[in-house]
């Protein structure tokens, strides 16, 4: 509004000059023989233009200046965030040394120009051009997840990550219809330096275990543990051995299934082998077998959802206690070894071992080990009358 009094102004009084040589008086004032031109209508909205914009700056709250980081890609900068070709998400995550999911969510706020544009997740950049980022400030918490007290067995600790036991029962992470209770606010309890490494709502998480499985979940402390941790899984450099009680006797007794998994056509919140999926592999070995149920370890290759009881499943050895993927095989039991079976209230899963080379201190081996948890040890030993032969079912943990 300011400025447009202004302008009208000024055009103003270049008319009345352009017109009749002199601009057109608004108010005189007269004093014996003196005549003062004091103002005229334009010079009126010229001055009351300025007021407002004076006005209108002073309201205005002070805002804090954001720190820009500009990057200009390879060509320009060089080095090692790739060069023309690579994603623009990509090369950004590894320049400002921050994982990808967190600069695809700059990216969509539009935080990030190519070239004076917004930016595209999976764009290419040309040598040469410039990309501008203003990451947000790090967040004092995350919205989603916060913290709650609650009892965590730690199978490995240092600075950079923790490797968990996860009981059966409880979630990773929060999500649909689970606001809490979950293992990733115990987490952000006792490790509050997680929360903003990672996804929001899943705060240094790198993988996942389904609701009841139970065992060795790998958790990074920091963004460079969690980029590392997430390339290893990537690119299948960790190793994941499970346990797991079936039903039948597989034969071979070992050997490697390659089935591809993907999502139920019609119970959309099942898995199933489809020629369309996502490629799987998980590879077996029969540990024991006794009284119509198998011990099997399995290493996942892959880390398809549901994988290894899918794959079980399709292969005609389900996993005892499974109310998807199950069957009810115990039906077909004698009487005095179905209640064990019936009764086993998740999938006889658990995530046994996982191992990998330390993600900011490549030099180091991690392995983490899982006790086998008592539920299983007594499943096997009611139905067949035999301990369960899975070797040391100790291994060093501290609880917290």
């Amino acid at each position: 509004m300011g400025l447009s009094l202004i302008l009208g102004g000024a055009v103003g009084n270049l008319l009345d000059r352009l017109a009749s040589g002199a601009v057109t008086d608004f108010l005189d004032f007269y004093v014996g023989t003196y005549h003062w031109h004091t103002f005229n209508l334009a010079d009126s909205a010229i001055t009351v233009g300025i007021g407002c914009m004076l006005l209108d700056y002073l309201r205005r709250p002070a805002r804090t200046p954001r720190r820009r980081r500009a990057a200009p890609s390879d060509g320009e900068l060089g080095g090692r965030g790739g060069g023309e070709g690579t994603r623009l998400d990509r090369w950004l995550a590894d320049r400002c040394d921050v994982p990808r999911n967190r600069v695809r969510q700059w990216i969509r706020e539009g935080l990030v120009l190519v070239g004076g544009r917004p930016g595209k997740p999976g764009q290419a950049l040309r040598a040469g051009e410039r990309v501008e980022c203003e990451p947000p400030a790090p967040p004092a918490e995350d919205p989603r997840v916060g913290p709650e007290e609650g009892p965590l067995k730690l199978l490995w600790e240092d600075a950079d990550l923790v490797v968990v036991d996860k009981p059966a029962g409880i979630a990773v992470h929060p999500g649909a219809g689970r606001a809490g209770g979950t293992l990733a606010n115990r987490l952000v309890a006792r490790f509050p330096e997680i929360v903003g490494v990672g996804g929001e709502g899943r705060p240094g998480i790198v993988h996942r275990l389904d609701l009841d499985t139970t065992g060795a979940l790998a958790v990074a402390r920091t963004d460079a543990a969690y980029r590392a941790l997430s390339k290893a899984f990537a690119r299948r450099q960790v190793e994941k051995t499970y346990l797991a009680v079936v039903y039948g006797r597989p034969d071979p007794a070992s050997g490697t299934i390659e089935a591809p998994v993907g999502r139920h056509a019609r119970k959309r919140k099942e898995m199933t082998v489809r020629a369309d999926g996502r490629p799987a592999t998980t590879r077996y070995r029969t540990l024991a077998c006794a009284e119509g149920l198998s011990l099997l370890e399995l290493d996942l290759l892959t880390g398809r959802t549901h994988q290894i009881r899918v794959h079980m499943k399709d292969a005609g050895y389900p996993l005892v206690g499974d109310p998807v993927y199950g069957e009810a095989r115990w039906k077909a039991f004698p009487k005095p070894r179905q209640a064990p079976l019936r009764s086993f209230p998740r999938p006889a899963l658990h995530a046994r071992r996982l191992a990998f080379d330390h993600p900011v201190r490549g030099d180091e081996r991690v392995e983490a080990i899982s006790p086998i948890p008592e539920d299983l040890v007594r499943l096997w030993s009611d139905v067949t009358g035999h301990p369960l032969p899975a070797g040391d079912q100790s291994s060093e943990s501290s609880s917290v």
